[in-house]
């Protein structure tokens, strides 16, 4: 697969497109980072200087174990990690939309602003798939790390085959991606690898949300014409084909 081809087709989708894949994406980033906000505040730990202070004493005095006990009940409520945990799944969920949005737009059926809350039609699909794909993906990494990484672009097309037939189960996509990505998972591991790049840039502290409103839909949107052509669809025309 082209590489080079495969960038400038999702850079002329996204300039001619309509709504607007930067729109949509900045909206999708813009719902992540409050997401990401509102669980770092629910976890988060208000500790004055004083309980600070009593934990050091105990802890310098060799008491361990009430210094521990101690720390303990500093820690977030059980709730607290509830609402963490609502939180992760609705943004993975959103994510889930904001996929099929990419799709849609390279399929040109009538893709819009509304299609980020798609997702949540299918939501127990989409959350029992992320939750199936981990759980591969961590059992083969405790083998060694690259049969996790061999596992995670094995089960890679998952969540892109649930959107396109929501009446499969989460067990059959993880089936038919294992198979759709027979012989191309080194493949897509040179793509991501030139992509790297990107990445790393919008890891950059402060620089990074400014970077990942491009990146974002950038390379959502070259993972979602790498999806099509490996159905073998024509990517290069807004013209669907089934």
């Amino acid at each position: 697969m082209d590489r080079s081809a495969l960038k400038s087709r999702a850079r002329e989708v996204i300039a001619t497109s309509n709504p607007r894949v930067i729109s949509v994406g900045l909206v999708y980033l813009i719902i992540t980072v409050v997401l990401r906000a509102l669980a770092s505040r629910v976890m988060s730990v208000n500790i004055s200087e004083s309980e600070a202070m009593n934990y050091l004493h105990y802890a310098s005095a060799g008491n361990y174990e009430y210094a521990l006990q101690y720390a303990e009940t500093m820690q977030p409520p059980p709730a607290a990690y509830a609402i963490n945990l609502l939180l992760m799944l609705v943004s993975g969920v959103i994510g889930a939309g904001f996929v099929l949005f990419l799709l849609n737009t390279i399929r040109n059926r009538q893709p819009c602003m509304g299609n980020l809350l798609d997702g949540f039609s299918l939501w127990w699909k989409i959350i029992l798939l992320n939750l199936l794909q981990g759980v591969l993906v961590g059992l083969w990494s405790m083998l060694l790390v690259v049969p996790g990484v061999i596992a995670h672009y094995r089960y890679s097309q998952a969540l892109y085959i649930l959107l396109d037939d929501p009446a499969k189960s989460p067990v059959q996509c993880l089936r038919e991606s294992k198979r759709m990505m027979a012989g191309h998972k080194n493949e897509l591991f040179l793509l991501d690898l030139s992509l790297i790049g990107w990445l790393l840039l919008a890891l950059v502290p402060y620089v990074g949300y400014a970077a990942q409103v491009w990146t974002i839909p950038y390379i959502g949107m070259i993972k979602a014409l790498y999806y099509e052509k490996l159905r073998g669809s024509n990517v290069w025309s807004y013209t669907p084909d089934y």
